[in-house]
């Protein structure tokens, strides 16, 4: 499955992690949280699940912590609220977690009121189906991990639209299309983390032979940000631990790592809640 991920600085949105948690409890009185919609696949900037999906979550937005961790407090629905850049950072985490976890018949809406007194009615669909627990409570342990690689995965640190392949040892990401599997054959790396600990954690690994590929495709989050003199920088948070042949099993043919390192250089422990990156 292919989703349109459109790309921006992801690094302040995910800091909102909690922010779905309990999601029903974003709606004032007389407003609807959840609700049936009819969508396309088609993610967002930064969420993609077996799909092309156009990516764009900010790198800001990573490592802003102005939601609450387990759930919605009342500075919580005021974050997603605020008016301020703050709040579109807050906004943007949301809108890419709802488009992760919640599937195509789920929608989290609410509405905030602008500096000039406008009000925005915002409707966020979900789109891949990962933790659609989260729709009607809070997230799982396991939850917690699936969400947090898909939106590792959305990070992009240019803020620009490309178009990647997301593919999972777990469903739904697991059973992907063959035409999407010859079409994003290059395999950037891969992400997982926890980013719903009060001390986040994202890991990123690459694919040493596609580096050069990734970064035409401005996609360096997983081989770090290219700069004078051959330097690299992380993505914020994101925390870079060198080759996907060392942390991660080998690629299966469904085009996905089925496990890497769950915390590389503190363990021999690994996990499965792993999102791969495939690029044309």
């Amino acid at each position: 499955m292919r989703i349109l991920v459109e790309r921006r600085a992801l690094l302040v949105v995910i800091a909102a992690a909690a922010a779905l948690a309990g999601c029903t409890e974003l709606a004032p009185e007389g407003e609807e949280a959840l609700g049936a919609a009819e969508s396309e696949l088609l993610a967002y900037n930064a969420l993609s699940v077996n799909a092309l999906s156009v990516n764009a979550l900010s790198v800001n937005a990573l490592g802003m912590y102005a939601l609450q961790y387990s759930a919605l407090s009342p500075g919580s629905i005021s974050a997603i609220r605020d008016p301020g850049p703050s709040g579109d950072d807050a906004r943007m985490f949301v809108k890419y977690a709802m488009a992760c976890a919640g599937t195509t018949n789920d929608t989290f809406e609410f509405t905030w009121t602008d500096a000039n007194n406008v009000n925005h009615p915002e409707v966020y669909p979900g789109e891949l189906g990962i933790a659609p627990e989260w729709m009607t409570g809070s997230l799982s342990s396991s939850g917690e991990h699936r969400v947090s690689a898909c939106l590792g995965a959305f990070v992009n640190a240019h803020g620009l639209a490309v178009l990647i392949s997301m593919r999972s040892p777990e469903a739904p990401l697991k059973a992907i299309d063959p035409d999407e599997l010859e079409d994003y054959a290059d395999i950037e790396g891969a992400f997982w983390g926890n980013l719903f600990l009060e001390t986040p954690q994202m890991y990123a690994c690459y694919n040493e032979a596609t580096i050069a590929n990734s970064r035409a495709y401005h996609r360096e989050c997983a081989t770090g940000i290219l700069g004078p003199n051959n330097t690299t920088t992380e993505c914020g948070i994101i925390e870079i631990v060198g080759r996907c042949s060392d942390v991660c099993d080998p690629v299966t043919v469904e085009g996905h790592y089925p496990s890497c390192l769950k915390q590389p250089g503190q363990g021999i422990a690994e996990t499965e809640h792993v999102i791969t990156v495939g690029l044309p």
